[in-house]
């Protein structure tokens, strides 16, 4: 089931195949999953996003727009859900952790996210491991909820659009090449 999980990206054609329309439910539910728990951190995200770009391209079952506007759905609620987890366990975890985690540690967290955590917010949709640790974070950090929603979803909208924008061409310049020398 990990090996799966890992290579997902690998096998999207076959399950495009097999689930048909169910396709799109799969990949909110792992797009959602992966933003929403500082623990699925090791789903693909930016190469399964890049993936779903060349698929749309070359088969008419998924179409980039829905898919762009679902994933981008997706993105942001995972995002709110761990923000809220941090929200509510971040404290409690680094107060039971005390021999990992001082409670200095938590005010450099809140003063860091109160300067940079606009920044961090968007630049971690580009970071694997960052893009999910970083809403649990600034939870945890108690951000401002305003400031966090705004770079929640311009920063989902720029990783989605071009992660699968980046794949939809690279699919069809694929394509394009394949019937040129086809024929």
């Amino acid at each position: 089931m990990i090996d799966f999980l890992l290579h997902l990206e690998q096998m999207l054609p076959s399950l495009l195949d097999s689930y048909g329309l169910w396709i799109y439910a799969i990949l909110f539910l792992i797009i959602l999953l992966e933003n929403g728990s500082v623990f699925m951190f090791f789903l693909p995200g930016d190469s399964l996003l890049i993936t779903i770009g060349a698929l749309c391209s070359t088969t008419e079952l998924i179409h980039l727009h829905y898919m762009d506007i679902l994933l981008f759905i997706a993105s942001i609620l995972g995002y709110i859900l761990n923000y809220y987890t941090g929200r509510a366990l971040g404290l409690k975890f680094f107060s039971q952790h005390s021999c990992w985690f001082k409670t200095e540690y938590v005010q450099k967290t809140t003063d860091y996210f109160e300067k940079h955590g606009g920044k961090t917010i968007l630049m971690a949709r580009f970071i694997p491991f960052v893009r999910s640790f970083a809403p649990f974070a600034a939870g945890s950090g108690y951000m401002r909820y305003p400031s966090f929603m705004l770079y929640n979803v311009i920063g989902a909208w720029i990783w989605i659009s071009l992660l699968l924008g980046i794949g939809y061409g690279m699919g069809n310049l694929f394509s394009s090449v394949l019937n040129f020398f086809s024929r």
